[in-house]
């Protein structure tokens, strides 16, 4: 899922790295998993913790905190959500493109057909046009709601 190189043991720590790890702890601490000694002690072996391996060794014990799970899983569903709306906008988008491309061609027969016959014929366009064109509208404010899928 992430587009970093994977990591080795040996590889250097960076301070956000240290956060994520005393943030899994105080997660692991909430949880009741560590008494106050424990949590203390690893706590301060997080900020001296020079590799990834260092790291890796205070929490080995301890499952993935729920806290990060529940916040992946809800990351995870806004992407989805968000991924969602922006194609079904673009399709949108597209749906009133194919009706531009048929008023253009609509509209060119009509005056196209006004012009072999001499006079301004009536402007039939505006039935399917403007039923299309609301059916488009409808839809479009209609799937504005937000929709659990």
């Amino acid at each position: 899922m992430s587009d970093l190189p994977a990591r080795r043991p040996e590889q250097r720590a960076s301070d956000a790295d240290r956060e994520l790890v005393a943030e899994d702890l105080r997660d692991a601490f909430g949880e009741g998993r560590l008494d106050d000694d424990e949590y203390e002690r690893r706590i301060q072996a997080v900020w001296q913790s020079r590799t990834y391996g260092d790291l890796d060794r205070l929490t080995a014990d301890l499952p993935q905190p729920l806290q990060r799970e529940r916040r992946q899983a809800e990351e995870q569903e806004e992407q989805a959500v968000a991924e969602r709306k922006k194609r079904e906008l673009r399709e949108y988008l597209d749906e009133w493109q194919g009706w531009a491309g048929a008023a253009v061609i609509m509209i060119g027969i009509w005056g196209i057909s006004s012009i072999a016959s001499g006079e301004l014929q009536r402007f039939w366009p505006i039935w399917p046009l403007g039923i299309w064109g609301l059916i488009l509208l409808i839809a479009g404010l209609g799937g504005s709601k937000d929709k659990k899928s």
